[in-house]
C-alpha cells in the first residue's frame, strides 16, 4: 500500500515498505477521544459519521451527489490505499457505537432492542468485509490476524445477544487466542492494548460457560467483580441480574437473622437478599486492591443498604398501631420489624464510619508524603481535611446510640462510648496539629494534652472490649506520636521566641513616624523600596487658622434720614368730573 495521504493520527506498523493499520489501536484512540471515557456512544457515533465523509472525501470515493446515491463497494482491485480499510473499519464502528447506544436507551424502552440487533447485525457484516478484503495479498500476516479477531469479536458480541451461548463463546474464544498471539508478536507498549481487550473477553466467556452448564464459572464471574469492583460494558446489567437471581435463590430459605442476642424473622426478599451479599460485599471490600476500588464498593454497599432500609419503612408504617399494642405488653421491647431496621441502620452507620476511616488513613499517608507531593505541584493535604472525616464519623457514632431496641444494651453504649473517645482522641490530634501550623503553640500543647487524656480513658475502660476495639485505630501508637510531637512543639515554641527577640531589635523597630520625621534617626525599614512607602503624613493633619472678623454697624439706630415727601409723586383728586374725563378721553 501507498504511504502518501496516510492521516498522521492513526497508529500503524511499517513492514517491509507497507504501511499496515494496527485496527485495534486505532479503534481504542478513537474511542478514548471521542466519548467513550464517558460512556457517551452517540457522540463516538457523530465521530465516525464525520471521519467517514472525510476519509470519502479524501479518497474521492463518494457515494454519488446530493440528488442521487451511487451505491460502491471496496474491492481488491482498488486497495491501493489502507485507508480503504479504515472505511470500511469505521462504517462497523459507527454501527456498533449506535447499538451501544440503542442498549443504553433499551433499559426504559423495550422496543429499541430490535433496532439494536439490527446495527449489530449491520456492524458484523462490515467485519466480515473487512476481513475478507484483508484476505488479499497486499495485505501482510498481522493484519489478516486483527481482521479475524475484530470479526470474532463483534460475532461473539452479536451471539451474546441472541442468548446463543455456544456461538458466543466460541467466538469470544476465538477472539482471545488470536489476540493473546499478537500481543507477544508486538511491543510491550502496543501489547498492553492486547492484553486489555483479553481481560474484557474474560467475564463474557465465563458467562457464557455459566449458562451453557458450567457451575464453576459462577464463582469465577464474582471473583472478577471482587477484584475490579464492578463490571462494565456489555456484561454489566447480565451479571448483576445474575447474582440477584443466584441470591434470590438462596434467601427462599432464609427465614431469621440473629443480632446481639435477638432473633427477628425476615420476611421481605428484598432484605433478604441484602443480607445474604452483606458477607461478600464485606469480602471484596478487604480484597480490594486500591482506594478508588474500595471506595465504589463502599458507595455499592451503602446503596444496597438505604434499598433495603426503605423498603422496612414500608412495611413499618402499617405496623404502627401493632407496635403501640405491643408496647403495653411487651414493657417497652420493640417489636421485630423495627428491631431489623435498627439491624440494617448499624450496618449503614458502620460502614459509612469504616469507609470515612478509610479515606482518613489514605489522608494520613499523604500527609507523610507531604513533601514528594509538593514536589510533584499536587495540591498538599492538610488536617483540616481530616477533621472533618473525624467529626462525620462521631456523628455516625452518636446516631448508633440513639437506636431504637439498644437503649438499655449496656455493653452495646459501652462499647460506642469507647470508639467515640478514639476518634474524639484522633480528631484532637489533628486539631492540634493544625494549630501547630499556624505558630499556636500554647494551644496546640492543651490539645495534646486532651488527646492523651482520651487515650487513657479508653486503655483503662477496654478490658473486656478489646475485640470490639481491635479494627479501630491503635491509641498506644497516637500516645507515642503525641509524645513526640509534644517535644518538637517545646522546641519549636523556644526557637520562635528566639526568632521573635532578634527581629524586635531597636534597629528594626519602626515608631510609625513617616520618613519627613526622622531624618535624624537610623533604623532598618524594608518598606522604603516597597511600593507602600511612607514618606510624609497624607492627608496632612488639620491646623488652626484665625477666623475671618465680623463687623457690627453701631451707628445705623442714630442716624435721621433727610424728609422725602418733596420727592414723592402726589396722588389726583377723583371725583364724578373726572369720571366724565374719562369716559370721553379727555384727561387734564
Amino acid at each position: 500500500m501507498r504511504s502518501s495521504g496516510i492521516i498522521s493520527c492513526l497508529s500503524c506498523a511499517y513492514l517491509g515498505g507497507i504501511w499496515v493499520p494496527l485496527f485495534l489501536q486505532i479503534v481504542k484512540e478513537s474511542q478514548q477521544q471521542h466519548g467513550l471515557r464517558h460512556g457517551d456512544f452517540q457522540r463516538y457515533r457523530g465521530y465516525c459519521s464525520r471521519r467517514l465523509r472525510r476519509l470519502r472525501k479524501t479518497l474521492n470515493f463518494k457515494m454519488g451527489n446530493r440528488h442521487k446515491f451511487t451505491g460502491k463497494k471496496v474491492t481488491e482491485e482498488i486497495l491501493s490505499d489502507n485507508r480503504y480499510l479504515l472505511l470500511i473499519l469505521m462504517d462497523a464502528e459507527r454501527a456498533w457505537s449506535y447499538a451501544m447506544q440503542l442498549k443504553q436507551e433499551a433499559n426504559t424502552e423495550p422496543r429499541k432492542r430490535f433496532h439494536l440487533l439490527s446495527r449489530l447485525r449491520k456492524a458484523v457484516k462490515h467485519a466480515e468485509e473487512l476481513e475478507r478484503l484483508c484476505e488479499s495479498n497486499r495485505v501482510d500476516a498481522k493484519t489478516k490476524l486483527e481482521a479475524q479477531a475484530y470479526m470474532a469479536y463483534l460475532t461473539g458480541m452479536l451471539r451474546f445477544e441472541h442468548q446463543e451461548w455456544k456461538a458466543a463463546m466460541e467466538a469470544f474464544n476465538k477472539c482471545k487466542t488470536i489476540y493473546e498471539k499478537l500481543a507477544n508478536a508486538f511491543t510491550e507498549e502496543q501489547a498492553v492494548l492486547y492484553n486489555q481487550r483479553v481481560e474484557e473477553i474474560s467475564p463474557n466467556i465465563r458467562y457464557c460457560a455459566y449458562n451453557i452448564g458450567d457451575q464453576s464459572a459462577m464463582n469465577e464471574l464474582m471473583q472478577m467483580r471482587l477484584r475490579s469492583g464492578g463490571t462494565e460494558g456489555l456484561l454489566a446489567e447480565k451479571l448483576e441480574a445474575l447474582i440477584t437471581q443466584t441470591r434470590a435463590k438462596q434467601a427462599a430459605t432464609m427465614s431469621e437473622v440473629e443480632w446481639r442476642g435477638r432473633t427477628v424473622p425476615v420476611k421481605i426478599d428484598k432484605v433478604r437478599i441484602f443480607l445474604l451479599g452483606l458477607a461478600d460485599n464485606e469480602a471484596a471490600i478487604a480484597q480490594a486492591e486500591n482506594e478508588e476500588t474500595k471506595e465504589r464498593l463502599f458507595e455499592s454497599l451503602l446503596s444496597e443498604c438505604r434499598d433495603a432500609i426503605q423498603a422496612v419503612r414500608e412495611e413499618l408504617k402499617p405496623d404502627q398501631k401493632q407496635r403501640e399494642h405491643s408496647l403495653e405488653n411487651d414493657s417497652g421491647k420493640v417489636s421485630n420489624i423495627q428491631y431489623l431496621h435498627s439491624y440494617l441502620t448499624y450496618i449503614k452507620l458502620s460502614t459509612a464510619i469504616r469507609r470515612n476511616e478509610s479515606m482518613a488513613k489514605s489522608l494520613q499517608k499523604a500527609l507523610l508524603q507531604q513533601q514528594r507531593s509538593e514536589e510533584d505541584g499536587k495540591r498538599t493535604p492538610r488536617p483540616q481535611d481530616l477533621i472533618r472525616l473525624y467529626d462525620i464519623i462521631l456523628q455516625n457514632l452518636v446516631e448508633l446510640t440513639q437506636l431504637p431496641g439498644l437503649e438499655e444494651d449496656k455493653n452495646f453504649q459501652k462499647e460506642t462510648g469507647l470508639k467515640t473517645l478514639v476518634y474524639k482522641a484522633y480528631r484532637c490530634f489533628f486539631i492540634a496539629q493544625s494549630y501547630v501550623l499556624v505558630k499556636k503553640w500554647s494551644e496546640a500543647l492543651v490539645l495534646y494534652e486532651r488527646v492523651l487524656k482520651y487515650a487513657r480513658e479508653v486503655r483503662s475502660g477496654a478490658g473486656a472490649y478489646m475485640n470490639s476495639l481491635k479494627e479501630l485505630p491503635d491509641v498506644q501508637d497516637l500516645i507515642t506520636q503525641v509524645n513526640a510531637e509534644k517535644y518538637s512543639l517545646q522546641a519549636s515554641a523556644i526557637l520562635d521566641a528566639n526568632d521573635t527577640h532578634e527581629t524586635e531589635s531597636p534597629s528594626q523597630v519602626k515608631d510609625g513616624k513617616p520618613l519627613s520625621e526622622r531624618f535624624e534617626t537610623f533604623c532598618l525599614d524594608p518598606s522604603l523600596v516597597s511600593k507602600q512607602v511612607s514618606l510624609v503624613h497624607f492627608p496632612p493633619g488639620f491646623q488652626p487658622i484665625p477666623c475671618k472678623p465680623l463687623f457690627f454697624d453701631l451707628a445705623l439706630n442714630h442716624v435721621a434720614f433727610p424728609p422725602l415727601e418733596d420727592k414723592v409723586e402726589q396722588k389726583a383728586k377723583s371725583g364724578l368730573t373726572g369720571y366724565i374725563k374719562g369716559i370721553f378721553g379727555f384727561k387734564s
